[in-house]
């Protein structure tokens, strides 16, 4: 293929001169590399498409990192520099595989040097486990002219050769490919380092809408849909609970039967009205029932998750918050959702469906939805409504936010962020599943509306300051 053999040779001829380039173009890199450090824990195993002389892929210090290229060349200079990894000489376009699977696949700065890009999305495959991400960086078409002017200017490595795709191009041709987008990304709207003007520009005005679009540099996150198989799962359905004694038995009876086996743990945050005495009486009553007691050890709804979630035994983790204002009957369609592969981090939302006329506060209402665009727009996947209590998720992927919880630290008292934020972390992908929202029938509601919602503004300006503007 005369147009292969033609990119091939360039890339070879620019080997000696790649190191000079990624000097001449530090900011530029130096970005790249700081956001995919974000999107890929230390520690996994990581498999580069394209990987030059495999400068980012040591600096995501993985587990085990193989990098690929058609650049002999290119490869020659990434083993002598980073003997711990392993690359291979290979064309990505053509390849068999060698029957090893990846955490993580990164395509950096690659989809526009490929001839077909549709062919070589579906032989990633090869690499996917139904858990794999793959990760994509690319430049958006709109700086086409510019950047051919940087080149023939001597300011960036000439290309020649370049696909110049839309985003919806390049989500076309992953679904085609049986992939999902989870996520996307822009950044970079000044990719020179002008002192305190680059940075000030790129961490706070590049991210806001009607400027994002504009900026350089795109990078999507997707999974493999179609490789897991539907089967049954146990689950966990937990159930923080704080003086809610009249609505433990309704809890119990009303939840339907689904999944291979139930177990149901009822956290209690110190009640006062004789919820712990009822949920021990529930469970001498209900033996056929896999029904267990457990008593905080701190205080909020977070703790109470955390420690209901760390004792569960279910491959399927679900909260359904006390006070029954999300029906139990519809747990349900959260265990699908995740059955049946349609995400893995799956909310509950409670704003498409007319309420109960007391079932939300004016206040609460427009709260959420002021708090549903914000986070959406921060965390980059849709979320109509943040602050519905009923959340499900695998137990491994709870136990991947666990393990990189530091990232974020210990900020919320209510739970639900923790885990949102944890999951976008975790690039898991987020499905809404929507809830007719009824009237509490007993006891009054724990949540401060003023109190909390000042809370929630700091969370969000935390959230940005940890996701948007790093």
């Amino acid at each position: 293929m005369k147009q292969k053999e033609k990119i091939i040779k360039r890339f070879n001829a620019l080997a000696d001169k790649r190191q000079y380039w990624r000097e001449r173009n530090k900011y530029y890199y130096s970005d790249q590399e700081k956001y995919f450090r974000f999107l890929v824990p230390e520690g996994l195993s990581v498999l580069e498409l394209g990987c030059g002389n495999g400068d980012l892929l040591n600096i995501l210090k993985p587990k085990h990192g193989v990098g690929i290229d058609f650049s002999s060349k290119m490869l020659d200079i990434a083993k002598n520099m980073y003997p711990h990894l392993e690359f291979r000489t290979a064309d990505i376009e053509h390849l068999d595989g060698w029957g090893e699977t990846f955490d993580v696949l990164i395509m950096a700065d690659v989809v526009g040097h490929l001839v077909d890009i549709a062919e070589t999305f579906g032989k990633l495959h090869i690499f996917c486990r139904p858990d794999t991400r793959i990760i994509i960086s690319y430049y958006n078409f709109l700086w086409e002219p510019i950047l051919k002017i940087g080149e023939k200017l001597g300011l960036k490595m000439p290309q020649q050769y370049q696909n110049w795709l839309a985003s919806d191009d390049i989500y076309n041709l992953l679904s085609l490919a049986h992939f999902q987008v989870v996520k996307s990304e822009y950044r970079l709207l000044v990719p020179k380092k002008i002192p305190w003007f680059s940075d000030f520009i790129n961490k706070y005005i590049a991210s806001l809408p009607g400027f994002r679009k504009l900026c350089l540099c795109q990078y999507i996150v997707a999974r493999p849909v179609k490789q897991k198989e539907r089967r049954e799962f146990s689950t966990t359905i937990l159930i923080p609970c704080k003086n809610e004694r009249g609505n433990i038995e309704p809890a119990v009876k009303r939840i339907p039967p689904f999944g291979k086996h139930q177990e149901i743990i009822f956290v209690d945050g110190h009640s006062t009205d004789g919820t712990q005495e009822e949920v021990n009486r529930i469970i001498k009553a209900y033996p056929e029932k896999d029904i267990k007691f457990m008593l905080q050890d701190g205080k909020g709804k977070g703790d109470a998750v955390r420690k209901g979630f760390d004792a569960a035994k279910g491959e399927i983790l679900m909260i359904l918050d006390a006070d029954l204002t999300v029906p139990p009957e519809d747990l349900p369609k959260f265990f699908m959702a995740l059955a049946e592969d349609h995400g893995e981090f799956i909310n509950g939302c409670r704003l498409v469906y007319p309420m109960e006329k007391q079932a939300m506060r004016i206040l609460n209402y427009f709260g959420n939805k002021f708090f549903s665009m914000m986070f959406t727009w921060i965390l980059n996947q849709r979320f109509k409504d943040t602050l519905c209590g009923t959340k499900a998720l695998f137990k491994k992927d709870y136990e991947k936010i666990k393990a990189n919880r530091n990232y974020f630290g210990d900020f919320d008292p209510f739970g639900d962020f923790d885990l949102i934020f944890g999951a976008v972390k975790q690039n898991l992908k987020v499905v809404e599943v929507p809830i007719r929202y009824k009237e509490r029938t007993y006891g009054r509601t724990n949540i401060s509306r003023f109190r909390h919602g000042w809370l929630l503004m700091k969370m969000t300006l935390f959230a940005y300051k940890k996701i948007k503007a790093i």
